[in-house]
Formats: structure tokens, sequence, C-alpha cells
């Protein structure tokens, strides 16, 4: 026998000594895991690293020369076996298809057999269905499995070879499409797991060293380079790449990342080399939460799901009486065989579960992570949407609004771009947003001396022989002693519009000011009128900002209410009070102030930037900072939600009228078990869809 493996057409294409650059492909039938290869091969013998760029259809392997040879690499990579679990599943389908094959010979070959060969031949054949229906019987009394091992023995003891053999060809196909369909919907969740490599490139002490991917921590300098999938979830240092984030968001089209741009671990680099600040590492980082999504989701059942099961239960006893009144009204036991065989409890119990799991891949591919059906189905319920203020509808990001200078030598574009010629050097949001707006100028740069950082102060440097300092009000007043009291008047007015201010001294004077803002996202209109538009009936804002700025935001969105100025206690104490009135409340946050509310909401959503307990308190964790995906997510709630409404209609409408005229005696046993597993397989077939998410189409 021919041992499988995992790899096909494995092709040297660059060596030099030590390392090897393999092309190669995944066979057809073996999983695409760039994550678990890489670790299959760097257990090979002699070899020290390995690293895999699925989309380039490529294999970097660095080997030690001593211990082994670049044939002998090429050659076990090639060898290979698929991991065990692939095996295993490919087994299961093998012997599905054995058992469908054999039974289908046995429907067509029993006929042309004597007389005599007939009965021993159809028994066997059904044996499994009459042991399978025993076993049921004695561990979980009448169900499904036992009705149809009840109608294969009346078409037995009548002699009917055709019709037994009919119906345990149909139930061992119905069996195999069912197992096939239930497997390919747990396979698209898996299929959203990207795992990176073992080992990561860090910046240390000026070198860039490889270290085991589980020591990254928070704050470290990680390099990632053409090939390489990202380890970290965190925000772009410095280097410049295109990063394919399809595994992710789903979004197909590659994205330039530079300086300020967050990356997701999981994202490929495809071109280009980042240096990227790591801000979740280990278990936090987006795919090793899908990972853990992935795990709850397979696991989880919704209400829904768990009614369906409750009633395909309940119809069971009905279907078993409906069969002996059929038979004593009749005295057709082809009447009962018939009856027997058209229940209710496949299609209702499998086609909910993989209606969720369908949907919660969708909503993956697209950067939504749900944490069970359940959570998809509440939020389908949601009629009241509560949202957080910063960092949710607004950007959470400072802007550049007003740049006033105080010397008329200087113009307000000169301003920018000397504070921005020394905050380039310092990582922080207001020197991020102060560079951002110089490059949107005529970008000129100041030279400078060396930089000074004072912490939770601000910078100072030497331009032209004169200090320039670039920093809050307490650092420029009391610090550096410089008097802004002539300008007390435009300080004040800039304060009072909510802005934040940096203040730049330069030569022992306020040369200017530079105000900042936080902006409103510019999907929050359109999210608002899409929610309203999906069933919200009220949006309403929580916020701990003054009550002014959440009333102007509150009128520009048009939601119909807010609360300002409140602690975290007071939103998890208005969002119970609106729990006590009937409202069904998703909450959209991403604060660990928010984290109560989060707990408290009928479903909670944390955006893509949240804190760490939000995420984990949340129902959904958006992987994208996008609003407008939290309306996405809604939409697809909505749409699995009629979708599995649907079939339960389908279901209950077409069993209904096949196990009446099974009971009427217009349908034979043969015809009964066709119509009725083909409805089957229809209506799971139905659910695998994956329709209502617009970004994910």
């Amino acid at each position: 026998m021919t041992t499988p493996v995992w790899l096909g057409a494995v092709e040297p294409v660059h060596r030099v000594s030590g390392r090897v650059r393999l092309r190669c492909r995944f066979r057809p039938d073996t999983p695409a895991d760039g994550g678990a290869l890489e670790r299959a091969v760097a257990a090979l013998y002699g070899v020290t690293s390995a690293r895999a760029n699925l989309a380039a259809r490529s294999l970097v392997v660095t080997y030690d020369p001593e211990q082994t040879s670049q044939d002998a690499v090429v050659e076990a990579v090639a060898a290979l076996p698929p991991p065990v679990a692939a095996r295993q599943g490919k087994a299961a389908a093998v012997e599905g298809k054995g058992a469908v094959a054999a039974s289908l010979a046995t429907l067509l070959g029993t006929p042309l057999l004597p007389r005599q060969l007939q009965f021993p031949v159809t028994q066997a054949a059904a044996l499994p269905v009459m042991r399978h229906a025993v076993k049921e019987y004695a561990g979980n009394g009448i169900t499904s499995h036992v009705l149809e091992g009840m109608a294969v023995s009346i078409s037995l003891a009548r002699s009917d070879y055709t019709a037994a053999n009919t119906t345990t060809f149909m139930l061992t196909l119905g069996e195999y499409l069912e197992d096939s369909i239930a497997r390919r919907s747990d396979d698209l969740l898996k299929h959203l797991l990207r795992p990176a490599s073992d080992l990561v490139w860090v910046m240390q002490g000026g070198d860039e060293v490889q270290v085991p991917a589980d020591s990254v921590a928070v704050g470290d300098s990680v390099i990632v380079a053409t090939g390489s999938v990202v380890p970290v979830d965190g925000t772009v240092l410095g280097g410049e790449a295109v990063v394919n984030e399809a595994a992710m968001t789903g979004e197909s089209v590659s994205v330039p990342k530079a300086r300020g741009a967050s990356v997701l671990s999981g994202t490929l680099v495809e071109e280009g080399r980042l240096v990227v600040y790591a801000e979740q590492v280990g278990a936090s980082t987006a795919a090793a939460r899908i990972a853990d999504y992935v795990e709850q989701s397979l696991s989880a059942k919704s209400e829904a799901q768990l009614e369906a099961a409750r009633m395909a239960d309940r119809l069971v006893p009905t279907v078993l009486k409906l069969a002996g009144a059929s038979y004593l009204i009749s005295g057709d036991w082809r009447r009962a065989a018939s009856v027997l065989q058209a229940d209710y409890s496949c299609a209702l119990k499998l086609a909910t579960p993989v209606a969720f799991k369908s949907a919660m891949y969708a909503a993956g591919r697209s950067g939504i992570l749900v944490k069970g059906a359940s959570a998809l189905e509440r939020l389908a319920q949601a009629d009241t949407f509560i949202f957080d203020k910063t960092g949710t509808l607004t950007t959470g990001s400072l802007a550049v609004t007003d740049a006033i200078t105080f010397d008329k030598h200087y113009t307000p574009e000169d301003l920018v771009c000397l504070a921005a010629s020394v905050e380039e050097h310092y990582f922080h949001p207001l020197a991020m947003a102060v560079v951002a707006a110089a490059r949107a100028t005529h970008n000129r740069h100041f030279d400078h001396q060396e930089v000074q950082f004072i912490v939770a102060h601000g910078v100072a440097s030497v331009i032209d022989g004169k200090r320039v300092v670039v920093g809050s009000r307490h650092f420029i007043v009391e610090d550096e002693g410089i008097d802004i009291s002539a300008h007390q008047a435009v300080v004040d007015r800039l304060y009072s519009e909510g802005k934040t201010l940096l203040f730049i001294g330069f030569g022992g004077r306020l040369l200017g000011l530079i105000a900042l803002k936080d902006s409103i996202r510019e999907a929050s209109a359109r999210t608002i009128r899409r929610l309203r538009a999906l069933g919200a009936r009220r949006i309403l804002l929580l916020t701990g900002d003054h009550r002014d700025r959440a009333a102007e935001l509150a009128a520009e969105l048009g939601l119909d209410g807010f609360h300002a100025e409140l602690m975290p206690q007071d939103k998890a104490q208005i969002i119970e009070a609106l729990n006590r009135d009937g409202a069904r409340i998703a909450f959209i946050g991403d604060g660990i102030n928010d984290a109560p509310a989060l707990a408290g909401a009928h479903v909670g959503i944390a955006m893509q930037k949240g804190a760490d307990i939000a995420r984990l308190t949340a129902d959904v964790a958006l992987l994208e900072d996008d609003i407008e995906r939290v309306a996405d997510a809604k939409q697809v709630a909505n749409a699995v939600m009629a979708l599995i409404a649907k079939n339960y209609r389908m279901t209950v409408g077409l069993n209904t009228a096949i196990l009446s005229a099974a009971a009427l005696g217009v349908l034979s046993p043969i015809a009964t078990a066709v119509l009725h597993n083909g409805t089957t397989i229809g209506i799971l077939l139905n659910a695998l869809r994956r329709r209502g998410l617009r970004a994910a189409e």
C-alpha cells in the first residue's frame, strides 16, 4: 500500500549552502496549512527552520550542512505524510463512499441473483442499518434511526427486497451526504485559521535576532519581510510593504502599509519589509482569538438549534403512531413502511447548525468574529443599539484642526512642519497626527539636533541654535518658563471647543498652538441608516465625554438620544434599566470602561482597537477598524435567522406532505425513501449557503 504524501511537485528553485527554497503545492486532498507544514519540516533531521509562503507556493528551508544535505532535505520534504487528522478525515470519507457503492451494487445486483440468495444478500446489506437501530433504541429509545430500521425490517419480512435495498441505499447515501455537509460547515470555520511561524524576527539591542514566537512580548519590535505571515497584532513603526489581508478580512485587494498603519496577525506580507510594534501577542492576537472562537463555535448551540432538536425528538413518536394507524386502517404493511421512512429528524437537527456555522464563516471572512451561534441569534433579536463615542462612532485618532502662529515670519504650515520635524521621532498618537498633517502640506523639514523625550510632557531639540519644545501646557509654562498669558483667550477658546492642544515654544517664547480633535468616522452615519433599515428601533449614545460634545454628535448622526458624562458603572446601570423595560440591546464599545456594559447587554460588540477586556467580554469582536462592520454583523444575523426559519418551514411542509401521501398509500416505500432523503439533502445544501453579508460576497 502506497504511503500518502502531503505535497506534490516539490521542486528546488534556489540553493545556497545551508539553505534551499522549494516551489511546491499542497495536494488537492490534503490540508493547505502553512503553519503545520513549517512545524513538520522544522522537525526533520538536520533542519533548523522553515518558512512557508502559501501565496507564492514557496517553502524556504534552513538546515545544518554537517547533519544533512540539500538532496536529503528535498527528499524528506517530498515524502512528508499529511497530518493525522487529515488522513482520518479522508479515511472516513473513503469508508462512506465505499458503503454507498456497496449498497448501490446490492440494489442493482440483487434482482439478478437466484431467489434463494436474494434474502441473505439483502439482509447483509441492511445489517448496519438494523444494528444502528437496535443500538439507538437501547441507548436513546425510539429515534429516527429506530424508525428507519423498522421500515427496512418490514420490507424484508414481506420479501420486498427491492424496497429494502432501495431504502438501505437511500439511507446510506443520505447519511454520507449529511456527514459531508456537516464536515464542510466545520471546515469552513477551521479555514479561518492561519497560524504563523514558530520563530519570529525581533530587534534586540540594535540587532535582528530570531526568537520563539511564544517569547515575543508587548512592546517588542517585530520584523516581517516578504513572504512572511505577521505574527502579532500591532502598529507599523517603520518600513513599507504590501500586505494581503484576505485570510483575516476577506478583502481580495492587497493593502499598502507604512508607519502608523495597523497590521493583524495571520496576514501575509507579499512585498516589502515592516517593523511592527507588538501590541497583541500570543493568545491575544487576532489569529489566536479566531482559533478560540472556532473551538467555541463548533460546540456551542443556539436556542434555535436546541429547539429544532427538541421538536425533532417530539415528532418521532407521532410518526410511529401514524405508521401504526395507517396499518390498522388499511392492513397494508407497505403503507406503514413508507410512513416510517419519512421523519423530520435529520433536516431539523442538522440544517440549523450547518446554517449557523456557514454564517459564522462568512462573518469571519469579513473581519467579524462571532463567539457561537447564540450570539448571532441574539444579535438578530436586537432592537436597541447603544454606542460608545470615542473609538466607536469617532475614529479615536486625533487629527489637526487648527494651527495658530504668533510670529508673522511663520505660516501655520511652517508651524506644523516645525513641530513634525521633531515629533516624527516620537511614537505617540499626538506626534503621529502632527506628522500626518505635515505630510499633507508642502512638508518642509527643519534640520535639528538630537531630540530629547520628556515622558508625559513632550519633546525638545535645537533648531538654528534655538531650543524648540513641543508638548503640554504644563511642560511649556512650568518646566520651560514660557509665558502664554498674552494668548490666553485663544487657548481658552480652543479648549472650550473640546480640542487637545500642543504648545510650541521656540527660543524661549510661545511660537504657536496646534489644536487636535477626534473626528466622526466617515461610515458612522451610513452605519446608523443601515441599522435602522435592518430593524433597529432605537439608537442611543453613552459616553463619558462632555454633554455639549455628545449632543453635537447625536444631532449630527440623527441618534434617538444620548447620556453623557458617565462613569463605567453608570453605563452598566443604564443598560440594566433598559433591559428591565424589555429592550434587546446590542452595545458597541472599545474601552476597559465599556466592559460592564458589554457584559450586561443582550449582545456585546467590541471594536477592533478595543481593550483586551472589552474583546474578551463581548459576544462579537471586530477585526477591522470599521464601524460599518456592526451593520454587516446585524445583516448576517438577520439573514441566517431568516434562512433557518425558511428551512424550518420547508422541512415541516415537505415532510408533512410526504408523510400524508405515504399514510394514504400514494407513495411506495421506494418513492418515500427517495423523496424524503432528497428533500433532506436539498435543505442541508440550502443551509450551507452564505448569503446576506455584503462584504463577504
